[in-house]
């Protein structure tokens, strides 16, 4: 099952790639067996520290600050971690 990055491919009509998520949108994501939900704070390009570790990331492969609805703290995730909520 794709995720939901990958089924808005079709419905935004962007051929050989994701919509990946952007700076505002609202996520869920799997946190410790439940659901964890926030808003991506920014996308990260190069190899840098966020939310309290080394993230490995490039403009190839890039990864996202989210900040959590329920603690406010922030967690970095790849894009195929993060589903986009409904509005």
């Amino acid at each position: 099952m794709g995720t939901v990055w990958e089924a808005n491919m079709a419905k935004d009509h962007v051929p050989s790639r994701r919509r990946d998520p952007s700076k505002g949108d609202k996520v869920a994501w799997n946190s410790h067996g439940s659901t964890a939900s926030g808003t991506v704070e920014k996308k990260i390009t190069r190899r840098t520290e966020a939310a309290g570790r080394t993230v490995d990331a490039s403009p190839d492969e890039p990864q996202y600050e989210v900040r959590s609805d329920k603690s406010g703290r922030t967690a970095v995730h790849k894009p195929s971690a993060l589903k986009k909520k409904s509005k």
